[in-house]
């Protein structure tokens, strides 16, 4: 039964110490555009706001932006300033709603990936350059997931150590 006991504690203080990490991913606390803001005209740059530094470096991280009917538009190169990532944005189009979606990497190394809504009042005259991609749309793996492979990993481990502590020696 100190067995048992031993083993559900073990398991509840790992489970303690995986929890913490997450509390170090960024997180955005401010953009501009700002979410769910109406805007007049199209604006001419992204800039993303995050609690902490984001990492630099070619192809770390993204911006994009789609609009109506799911259309892309052209971005600019990614710029890290600390813990603000913009990017440029060419003339938008027709007047409606636009999704700003982002994948950073965070100061702890992790990818954090989120969507921002704005709407464009006034239609501009850029025009569209694809058809917004699947990681645009989906942003990155869903959390069930990572949840998924955390209860296999820590059925795992009680597996192993039930079986480890249950031999009685001879």
């Amino acid at each position: 039964m100190r067995r048992l006991a031993a083993v559900l504690v073990l398991v509840g203080l790992t489970l303690l110490g995986l929890a913490t990490p997450a509390v170090a991913h960024n997180s955005l606390v401010g953009s501009n555009p700002a979410d769910k803001a109406t805007v007049r005209s199209s604006p001419s740059n992204i800039e993303l706001t995050f609690d902490q530094p984001v990492q630099k470096g070619d192809g770390l991280n993204t911006i994009s932006v789609a609009g109506p009917s799911n259309t892309g538009w052209k971005t600019g190169p990614v710029n890290v300033a600390s813990n603000v990532v913009s990017a440029s944005l060419d003339e938008l189009g027709p007047a409606g709603a636009y999704r700003i979606s982002y994948r950073i990497v965070s100061a702890d190394g992790h990818p954090v990936s989120g969507e921002l809504e704005f709407t464009l009042a006034n239609a501009g005259s850029g025009t569209s350059t694809t058809t917004a991609t699947a990681e645009e749309q989906d942003g990155g793996l869903p959390i069930w997931v990572w949840i998924v492979g955390a209860v296999v990993v820590l059925g795992a481990g009680l597996t192993v150590a039930m079986r480890i502590g249950g031999k009685q020696p001879r």
